[in-house]
């Protein structure tokens, strides 16, 4: 059996959360850290826990990430593809999440069939892993019903002690040499956006080098296991950089803005981030600055019930 080698660098950024401001009213994030053996696999887990005021809702919208995630929540245990396109949540009440972040190309291998890369995929858990080593539908529906009851109850431990062991059990089943030398190159190359070893101006040919492969076997590699192209995660890369810059100042030059993340004038990066966001960059700025400001009156006015410190989802 093919045991991963341990502490893999990072394939994903904490950036993606849109309107970062408002989200600290909304809603309270805890990431976690995977079990050294799963690491080669899984990015993070994290739990999202929520307490809104009566009749209050709060919707959040992240910029999707080229990762997978499994989520249980109280409508279900189930695998999330990379969405399509915007990820929008409406919370009410109070209520708790458990979702585990994949590294890309992860879900490939856990599903162990093709149709795991497909844009806006959404199965439940019970039929992905069932009959996998992980015990039968029922088993995989109580991990996922204990670890949302352990997520309400502030036991983030717990909430991730609960479906360690499934994950476990499909990813010894499922593992091989072949899936390992296809999920390192592509940890490989989405390690050195994130970490910035290339620049956020790199093109695909650089970031197939880094691979150690052609930019067509590289483009290749991402069609069969991330589901998205080279092409695509660095330019939603930028994406995420602008907007996380603009929600740290919204009075950024945008012309300024659009050279800092790689763009060669600000028409393309207003393109590519109208693409991902449904916004400009100087709609999501003055967005971004009234929740700021929000924020400011909120805390002069002291506490409210409901508002929960939070960082972002996923």
């Amino acid at each position: 059996m093919f045991e991963p080698e341990s502490g893999p660098a990072p394939t994903a950024s904490t950036r993606g959360l849109v309107d970062p401001g408002a989200a600290r009213s909304g809603f309270e994030l805890v990431r976690l850290p995977p079990a050294p053996d799963l690491a080669d696999l899984v990015e993070w887990h994290w739990v999202v826990r929520w307490d809104l005021p009566p009749g209050a809702e709060f919707t959040q919208v992240v910029i999707p990430h080229p990762n997978a995630n499994i989520v249980a929540e109280a409508g279900g245990f189930a695998v999330h593809g990379i969405p399509a396109g915007l990820f929008s949540r409406t919370l009410r009440g109070s209520g708790a999440v458990l979702g585990t972040k994949l590294r890309p190309g992860a879900l490939r291998l856990l599903l162990g069939h093709p149709e795991a890369v497909r844009p806006g995929l959404v199965v439940p858990a019970a039929e992905s892993f069932a009959g996998t080593a992980a015990g039968g539908a029922g088993e995989v529906e109580d991990a996922g019903r204990l670890a949302v009851a352990a997520a309400r109850a502030g036991d983030d431990g717990g909430a991730v002690a609960a479906v360690t062991p499934l994950l476990r059990a499909v990813a010894e089943r499922r593992r091989t040499r072949r899936s390992a030398d296809a999920l390192a190159r592509v940890a490989r190359a989405l390690a050195a956006v994130v970490s910035g070893e290339l620049g956020p101006d790199a093109g695909v040919a650089e970031l197939a080098t880094v691979a150690g492969t052609s930019t067509r076997s590289l483009q290749r590699l991402f069609a069969g296991w991330v589901g998205v192209s080279p092409k695509w995660v660095l330019q939603r890369h930028r994406v995420h950089l602008a907007a996380d810059l603009l929600a740290a100042d919204p009075a950024h030059d945008l012309a300024a803005l659009a050279a800092a993340v790689g763009y060669y004038d600000q028409a393309h990066l207003s393109t590519d981030f109208a693409r991902a966001l449904g916004s400009t960059p100087a709609a999501y700025a003055r967005r971004c600055a009234a929740s700021r400001e929000a924020l400011v009156g909120a805390a002069s006015a002291g506490p409210a019930r409901g508002v929960l410190p939070a960082g972002g989802r996923a």
